[in-house]
C-alpha cells in the first residue's frame, strides 16, 4: 500500500454542533437522504453488503475479515447510505488511522522530519479519516455509473460531519481505481485534491504459453536475463503446490511474508497470521495459495484471488536464505502466469511496488487515486499546494517510464 498524505498539524478537538447531524448522533442528513455511521460490520444488513460488493473480486466477506483479523491501529466504521425514503442504497467502509507522513518518504526527508519533531512532536502526524479498504482498493459499492455518482454525492455531503464526529483532521479517499474518476469528480470540483497513489499493474494474458510470451513480448536483453535466472533452479527439485486454504500451515508461510514486508520502505498495513489462516476458510472459492517447496521446505508463497477470468496477485513471501540466489521472485511470477494460462485466465493483475521488473515484464499501470482534503478551511489552501510534493508516485521515478504513465 502507499503511504497516505497527512496534515501539517494535529490537535485534539471536541465535538461541535453540526447543522447536518440528525438527532441520532450517528446519522447525517444529505440532500439525497441520510448517512448512518455504524461501528461493526455485523451491524450492516447482509443483503446490503451483498448488493454493494457482490460484483467485486474482494466482496463483502473481505471487509468483515479485515475487521476481524487486521485490527492494528485502525478503527473500523461503516457508512450506511440511505435515500430520501429511508431505503438503504449502499454501504461504504471507512476507518480512522493515526498517520505519519514520513512513512514511505526517502531517508533524507525522514531525517528532516525527525529533526523538526524534536521541537514539534506531532509535526506531519494526524488522525486521518480513510474512505475505502485498509488492505485493498477503494470501491463505491455499485455497478452502474449513475449509482456510483449518487453514492459519491451523498458521501461528499456527509463526510465533513463524519470527520468531525470521529475527530479527524484529514479526509482521504484511499486508492480508488481511475474508473471512478467521473463519479468522484464531485470531490475534485469542491476542494479535494486528486493525487496519484502508487499504481497497480496489469498484463493481458493474450498469448498461448509462457514461451510465446518470452519470444514475442519481451526485449532480447530481458528474455536472455530471465532464461539465465530460470536455469538456476533447474534440477534442484523445486516444486509448486496450489491450494485454496492454507489452514494450519500458516506457520510455514507467515515468516516468509514478514521477511518481504520488513524490507519494504512503503508500509501501511501489515497482514496478520490470522488473516492468512482465515482468508481461505471464508473466501476459499476465490483464494489461491501458491507454495514453492525446496527439499520439502516452503521457500516462497504467493496469495492470489481469482474471479471472472482475472487473477489478482495480492502478496508474497520469500525465504531470503535462498530467494536471491535462486531468483525466486521471477520464478514465482513465471509459475503464477503459467498456471493462470492453464486455467483460461485472460488478465494478470498485481498490486503496487516492485515496478522495475514489472516494467520489463511489459506490464501496464492500473492507476489508483487519492482524494485528499483538510477539514480546516484555513489550512486547506496551503495544504493543497504541497500535496504534489507529497505524492507517493513522485518518489518512484520508474513509474513515469511506463507506456501509459500519462493516465496517472
Amino acid at each position: 500500500m502507499s503511504a497516505v498524505l497527512p496534515s501539517l498539524l494535529y490537535a485534539e478537538r471536541g465535538l461541535v454542533s453540526l447543522p447536518g447531524v440528525c438527532p441520532d448522533a450517528a446519522c447525517f442528513r444529505t440532500r439525497h437522504g441520510q448517512v448512518r455511521l455504524v461501528n461493526e460490520a455485523r451491524q450492516v444488513p447482509s443483503e446490503l453488503w451483498e448488493k454493494s460488493f457482490a460484483h467485486l473480486c474482494l466482496d463483502h466477506r473481505y471487509y468483515r475479515l479485515l475487521e476481524e483479523t487486521l485490527p492494528q491501529n485502525f478503527t473500523y466504521r461503516y457508512l450506511l447510505i440511505e435515500d430520501a425514503g429511508g431505503r438503504p442504497r449502499s454501504v461504504q467502509p471507512i476507518f480512522v488511522v493515526h498517520q505519519d507522513l514520513a512513512a514511505g518518504m526517502p531517508p533524507a526527508i525522514r531525517r528532516v522530519f525527525d529533526g523538526l519533531r524534536g521541537l514539534f512532536p506531532h509535526f506531519m502526524k494526524l488522525n486521518t479519516l480513510m474512505i475505502g479498504c485498509s488492505a485493498g482498493e477503494g470501491e463505491l459499492g455499485a455497478e452502474s455509473e449513475a449509482e456510483r455518482r449518487w453514492i459519491a454525492e451523498a458521501l461528499h455531503e456527509a463526510l465533513p460531519s463524519v470527520a468531525a464526529k470521529l475527530r479527524t483532521d484529514i479526509i482521504v479517499l484511499k486508492d480508488f481505481p481511475s474508473r471512478h474518476r467521473s463519479a468522484l469528480s464531485v470531490f475534485t470540483s469542491a476542494g479535494y485534491r486528486r493525487v496519484a497513489s502508487l499504481p497497480a499493474v496489469h498484463l493481458p494474458l493474450d498469448f498461448a504459453n509462457f514461451e510465446e510470451y518470452l519470444a514475442t513480448r519481451l526485449s532480447k536483453k530481458t528474455r536472455k536475463n530471465l532464461r539465465q535466472k530460470f536455469r538456476k533452479t533447474e534440477g534442484l527439485g523445486l516444486e509448486m503446490e496450489v491450494v485454496s486454504d492454507i489452514g494450519d500451515r500458516v506457520g510455514e508461510i507467515y515468516p516468509l511474508y514478514e521477511a518481504v514486508h520488513g524490507r519494504s520502505r512503503f508500509q501501511f498495513e501489515k497482514l496478520t497470521a490470522t488473516y492468512f489462516r482465515e482468508i481461505g476458510k471464508q473466501m476459499g472459492d476465490r483464494t489461491r495459495f501458491f507454495l514453492w517447496k525446496l527439499k520439502g521446505k516452503v521457500v516462497a508463497f504467493s496469495l492470489c484471488f481469482v474471479r471472472d477470468g482475472e487473477i489478482y496477485d495480492c502478496c508474497m513471501g520469500l525465504d531470503y536464505s535462498v530467494a536471491l540466489d535462486l531468483h525466486l521472485y521471477f520464478v514465482t511470477w513465471r509459475d503464477v502466469v503459467t498456471w493462470a494460462l492453464g486455467q483460461g485466465i485472460t488478465r494478470y493483475y498485481s498490486g503496487p511496488l516492485n515496478y522495475e521488473p514489472k516494467y520489463h515484464f511489459r506490464c501496464e499501470l492500473s492507476p489508483l487515486d487519492l482524494y485528499v482534503t483538510h477539514t480546516n478551511k484555513w489550512i486547506q489552501p496551503f495544504f493543497s499546494r504541497i500535496l504534489s510534493y507529497l505524492e507517493p508516485v513522485r518518489h518512484q521515478p520508474i513509474v513515469r517510464t511506463f507506456p501509459n504513465a500519462h493516465e496517472l
